[in-house]
């Protein structure tokens, strides 16, 4: 195993070259990443062009034994994989955070390569058989989020080389050198050309999405990015997976045993410090139980430590950049002035760094509140109160949004009645933005289309063919 250092020399641009990456827990300069061109681009998705028809040729069993050794590979580096992560991106190296998310990185890829995918016998009647089978796409573009750099470039890169496409990957601008030395593991492993990573800017993506050569985007990030990207892929067709922004509403039924459930509610609402597409990012609480429900979140919430992601003590980390520092910190400002009672937080942590802001839970909020209404993607929390569950699922379908959704209760037969009444992709029942690499994950709305894992992630990226004889 290889150690932090040697690891971020592999992928860094040259001394004084590049651009600097700094720490956003403590502002030190972790590396310099490269500023690849779109010529850069364009010579990527050639030779991934070029490399592709060999690389499905191999079949799956082959494809299958590579992507495991592939696995092997990370997990013999990632104890400098997780520390380069927490750096870079932030999160603590323990609790749901670096090292969690190195472990998802083999357990997805072992996951994806053991997945069956057979051929489907459509028609059988004895005069015709029809089989329906999946061959590959070709070049696929994955468009990867700063949040969970490493995780979500592997849910679109395993099921991608699985399939027999390859894999072109513009990392976020903001966390480039984790995905860097991700791909350099793999690319031990893998053939020249199967998987390229190209650390640029908004026109290098740009580039990608539209280049005639790509056959497929797979994207996960804001709703409004998604919708360019739907713009600019119209030219060549290429088909799509956009996992787009979420607001995921939670709904406390009155029979939820609040002690019960504040811990599953913490971190559903605050895994990786609230930077996740499928947090819960709003709770609508029965008044029956709504001034419980906030003491016992209170409670957990002062138990989580918060600080540098390099100290093994702390399991939630800053806001990854100042950009989306700005916008949860002002949504809590807009919040107080509208009325919101602050139970926990409600200012920047400036003892703790300039961009971390403490876990913040805002009680008394509204529908129509910014903090509520706009997916704030970060440390803070609105709990809304009500008193019929008719209005609770009027108010959790209300917005654009459609990631994930929760219902919280004693009673699983009247979780699920609620459950089958929201409007989301996932809808979990006394836990939220749990996944499972067989459990088809997608959102409906404005939080996009097209599904990722298990077989129908497999399917979602080949193209179907039938053979008729």
């Amino acid at each position: 195993m290889s150690d932090y250092t040697t690891l971020l020399a592999r992928v860094s641009a040259p001394a004084g070259s590049g651009r600097e990456m700094h720490n956003p827990a403590t502002g030190e300069v972790v590396g310099s990443a490269p500023i690849d061109t779109v010529d850069d681009l364009d010579a990527a998705i050639a030779a991934a062009k070029a490399a592709q028809p060999t690389w499905e040729a191999l079949g799956h069993p082959e494809r299958i034994k590579i992507l495991n050794a592939v696995a092997d590979r990370i997990e013999a580096e990632s104890e400098p994989l997780a520390e380069l992560l927490s750096r870079e991106q932030g999160k603590p190296l323990n609790g749901p955070n670096a090292r969690f998310e190195v472990g998802a990185c083999v357990g997805w890829l072992r996951a994806t390569a053991a997945t069956p995918l057979e051929p489907e016998v459509v028609v059988d009647d004895g005069e015709t058989k029809a089989e329906l089978h999946y061959r590959a796409v070709g070049v696929v573009a994955a468009i990867g989020p700063w949040n969970w750099p490493l995780m979500i470039g592997i849910w679109q890169i395993a099921p991608a080389l699985r399939m027999g496409n390859t894999v072109v990957v513009k990392p976020s601008e903001f966390t480039p050198l984790s995905v860097l030395a991700l791909a350099s593991i793999m690319n031990e492993v893998l053939p020249a050309g199967v998987l390229t990573v190209v650390s640029g800017d908004r026109e290098v993506g740009a580039r990608l999405a539209s280049h005639p050569d790509i056959d497929k985007v797979m994207f996960t990030g804001s709703t409004a990015t998604g919708r360019e990207i739907i713009k600019s892929s119209a030219g060549n067709l290429a088909r799509l997976t956009l996992e787009l922004g979420g607001n995921d509403a939670g709904i406390v039924l009155p029979d939820a045993d609040p002690a019960a459930i504040a811990g599953d509610l913490f971190w559903g609402a605050f895994i990786n410090t609230g930077q996740t597409c499928a947090a819960l990012k709003r709770l609508y609480v029965h008044d029956s139980i709504y001034e419980q429900v906030i003491e016992e979140l209170k409670t957990v919430t002062g138990a989580m430590p918060m600080g540098n992601g390099l100290d093994e003590n702390n399991v939630l980390g800053p806001v990854q950049n100042k950009k989306q520092f700005d916008i949860v910190s002002g949504l809590v400002e807009d919040a107080k002035k509208r009325g919101g009672r602050i139970v926990t937080g409600g200012s920047p942590a400036t003892d703790l760094g300039e961009l971390f802001y403490p876990i913040t839970l805002v009680a008394d909020m509204h529908d129509g509140d910014p903090l509520v209404d706009e997916e704030q993607f970060g440390p803070a929390l609105p709990i809304i109160r009500y008193s019929d569950v008719e209005d609770a699922i009027a108010s959790a379908n209300g917005l654009d949004a459609g990631l994930g959704a929760s219902v919280w209760s004693s009673d699983p037969v009247e979780a699920r009645k609620v459950a089958l009444r929201l409007e989301a992709g996932t809808v979990w029942i006394n836990k939220h933005g749990v996944v499972h690499p067989m459990m088809p994950f997608g959102g409906v709305k404005g939080s996009g289309y097209g599904l990722e894992f298990g077989v129908d992630g497999l399917k979602a990226l080949g193209v179907p063919q039938v053979i008729s004889g």
